[in-house]
């Protein structure tokens, strides 16, 4: 029989995982905010309420939490992904909303490292809460990882998105691509671009395949904002797609490139040793409140990426394809020796169709 201590760990555990799930609901419409979910149990611990944060400017998860629950809230739990805010901004401090609803515990994941919202815990504790921080603390810090990494790193959290075969080619020798994998990793990859702020690719992607790199297929999806880096300005030509109306676009270009003929607008950047300077990029998409980039191609502008240490997880889609011949997934990243390899770990292996989709993040920062 279970012990009364291990079915109370159980319940905690239960309770923040679905927090965690909550969260997620908020990928894609909370940027610059963090994703957060919030479960509250009662005295007796049943679920009394829930929510997640939704939208920017909007209640927070707790908030919305504390509505559902009502008057069951006094005396109960409420488990939360992030640290509870300590600061009133668009929104009230959501610390003192538990206090008022008469919490007894208030269990969180994450520590909140932004200094301006920083202190909840601290405040619940002086109220007399019991507040306890860390419980799965590495699942829910996967969930948040772009607000994370950009407060933290002060950038965009990036994830590399790429189709290949399976000896590693993402075209043929002739340049043909369409289409290595399938119509369902394909509808996966909408998915990946409405849980980001920007979707990026490069001069070369977008001479060979006009992309479009709008989200399609998904109810409600706030539309990313579309990224060319088009180091000289002469990839992007009138009446590309990336320049009709369906999402926004911006061409990062040189300092000194002529852009008088690009219908978009565009930021200026330092040159690099090939092409442009990718912290700039970062920086001046994180000035502009992009927190999570999509890297979509190709294998320089990838590349430029990998040598800049800016890659913070990637996501393979092989197919059960072999070609022999053509480009490579990457190309460029300054990678000569085996032992300058960079290693990573390999967090999910999943079969989407006739495809495997693998997903790792790098052992190295």
């Amino acid at each position: 029989m279970a012990t009364a201590a291990a079915t109370s760990e159980e319940r905690d555990r239960d309770a923040m995982r679905r927090a965690i799930a909550l969260a997620a609901r908020g990928l894609g419409s909370t940027s610059p905010n963090p994703v957060v979910g919030c479960v509250v149990l009662d005295a007796a611990g049943e679920l009394a309420g829930e929510g997640c944060h939704q939208r920017a400017g909007g209640p927070h998860a707790e908030i919305h939490a504390l509505r559902e629950a009502g008057s069951r809230a006094r005396g109960g739990t409420a488990y939360v992904t992030l640290e509870p805010c300590d600061h009133t901004g668009r929104t009230g401090p959501c610390s003192r909303a538990l206090i008022e609803a008469g919490l007894a515990r208030v269990v969180y994941a994450v520590g909140d490292p932004n200094p301006q919202a920083t202190g909840g815990a601290m405040t619940l504790r002086a109220a007399g809460v019991r507040t306890e921080g860390g419980l799965l603390a590495e699942e829910a810090e996967a969930g948040n990882a772009a607000w994370l990494t950009s407060v933290r790193l002060g950038r965009p959290h990036v994830v590399w998105k790429y189709a290949a075969t399976l000896d590693g080619r993402i075209a043929a020798a002739d340049g043909t691509s369409r289409w290595i994998t399938s119509a369902e990793s394909r509808a996966e990859v909408h998915r990946l671009r409405a849980e980001c702020d920007a979707v990026v690719v490069g001069s070369g992607t977008a001479r060979a395949d006009d992309p479009h790199l709008a989200v399609r297929g998904i109810d409600g999806a706030v539309q990313p904002l579309r990224v060319v880096v088009d180091t000289e300005a002469r990839a992007v030509k009138p009446g590309a797609r990336v320049l009709d109306d369906a999402a926004p676009t911006l061409i990062a270009v040189a300092e000194d490139a002529d852009t008088s003929h690009l219908g978009a607008e565009t930021v200026r950047l330092p040159r690099a040793a090939a092409g442009l300077d990718i912290p700039a990029l970062l920086a001046a998409l994180h000035a502009r409140g992009v927190r999570s980039v999509l890297l979509e191609g190709g294998p320089t502008l990838a590349g430029a990426f990998v040598a800049a240490a800016a890659v913070d997880k990637v996501v393979g889609y092989i197919a059960p394809v072999l070609l022999g011949e053509g480009p490579a997934a990457l190309a460029g990243a300054g990678i000569h020796t085996i032992a300058e390899a960079l290693r990573l770990d390999v967090t999910e292996t999943v079969r989407v169709g006739p495809d495997l989709r693998i997903t790792a993040t790098p052992k190295e920062r």
